[in-house]
């Protein structure tokens, strides 16, 4: 089994530039960082779901994650600026790839009634984004230890110029799209 960069660089990298015809392989798009976030909105009733929300994600990336903070208060939420409210992790090189491959071929085919992600999640860059609404479809969470279902968000970060190349990246890479 080859590892997700060793498909770019061998059947990516020259099916992108044979579609685009880009003269250069560096024109090519490829994979810059994958961005995991998980909000908390129960952490002023549970402080020790971050704790636990933390430890999901450390143990689902590999990487330790920093603990994000309100931006500004929000009185109808009861938020007050600078409280700790959720955590993210970037994935670069190496580590992005594993997560990717993971998140392709075994977390997603676990989701329930599962037809593909949405093709309408680019942001017009080149960027993908998508939710999962539960951590219990990576293998690594054990289903007896979650203290309560969170989801999360995950950005694919590219180098694309428009939402199409980006789209044929993830494509080949292997993102399950709808048809």
């Amino acid at each position: 089994m080859e590892s997700l960069k060793e498909q770019y660089v061998k059947e990516v990298i020259p099916a992108l530039m044979k579609k685009f015809n880009y003269k250069s392989v560096m024109e090519v798009p490829k994979l810059e960082k994958i961005v995991i976030n998980v909000g908390l909105g129960d952490i002023k009733d549970n402080p020790k779901s971050l704790e636990n929300a933390i430890n999901d994600i450390k143990l689902i990336t590999g990487q330790a994650p920093i603990i994000t903070k309100a931006k500004k208060a929000i009185a109808a939420f009861k938020i007050r600026e600078g409280v700790n409210m959720g955590c993210k992790v970037t994935l670069r090189s190496g580590k992005m790839y594993d997560f990717a491959y993971k998140l392709f071929n075994v977390a997603l085919p676990r989701v329930r009634d599962f037809r593909g992600v949405s093709k309408n999640s680019f942001d017009g860059r080149g960027n993908y984004s998508m939710g999962v609404k539960e951590q219990l479809i990576f293998p690594e969470i054990e289903y007896d230890k979650v203290d309560k279902i969170r989801g999360m968000d995950i950005i694919f970060v590219t180098t694309a110029k428009s939402d199409e190349e980006a789209r044929e990246l993830l494509t080949l890479l292997g993102m399950p799209f709808k048809s």
